[in-house]
């Protein structure tokens, strides 16, 4: 079976290509275990996400730098930077285990700087279970100090996973590689956890 140009490029955002730069631990989520989550409401897919509510209980918050838009390729040069390539592959990889954090009794968020309305068409058109979350100001970051780095004129978040717990970070995934076993791995630390 042959695929167009159209096609295949649609399909290169669900996965990863050989050879991506593996990020390294820069240190820079050393300060996130034991933090305090900030009293933070921004806009989400599913309307107003109250960040001290969502981490009261069992939380899992993944941020990312951008998805992708199917059957536009990848900015020159997005590849090159360690760990900014797979946003869409690890978003679907929490959505299709959200029945498995659900089990274990994790709620699931994803938050980038992107606009409102590129997280609401990304939700609709990925059909993701749980609040896609816009932060376009970078609030969090300004709240938490999470990494960021600049590309084609934007400041967007370093990838990074947060596993919240009594209003405080309890466990923090980074550097996040590869992006599309993040929720595998997340699902995994938590079953550990709940058997000890």
């Amino acid at each position: 079976m042959t695929t167009t140009p159209g096609e295949q490029s649609v399909a290169a955002i669900y996965r990863l290509p050989a050879g991506l730069p593996v990020p390294v631990d820069d240190g820079a989520a050393d300060h996130l275990p034991g933090l305090a989550v900030p009293d933070l409401t921004l806009e989400s897919s599913e309307g107003p996400f109250d960040l001290a509510a969502f981490a009261a209980g069992l939380g899992v918050l993944y941020v990312y730098p951008a998805t992708g838009i199917p059957g536009r390729p990848s900015p020159d040069g997005w590849d090159a930077i360690p760990g900014a390539r797979g946003c869409t592959p690890q978003s679907c990889a929490f959505r299709d285990h959200a029945a498995d954090l659900d089990r274990l009794g994790a709620r699931v968020a994803g938050l980038s700087a992107q606009s409102l309305a590129e997280q609401r068409e990304f939700a609709a058109r990925e059909q993701m279970p749980f609040p896609v979350v816009a932060d376009p100001e970078r609030s969090l970051g300004a709240a938490l100090r999470l990494a960021t780095f600049e590309f084609d004129g934007r400041e967007l978040y370093r990838r990074v996973t947060l596993v919240f717990e009594a209003g405080a970070i309890v466990k923090v995934f980074y550097p996040v590689f590869p992006p599309d076993r993040n929720a595998a791995h997340v699902v995994a630390w938590l079953r550990v956890r709940m058997s000890a």
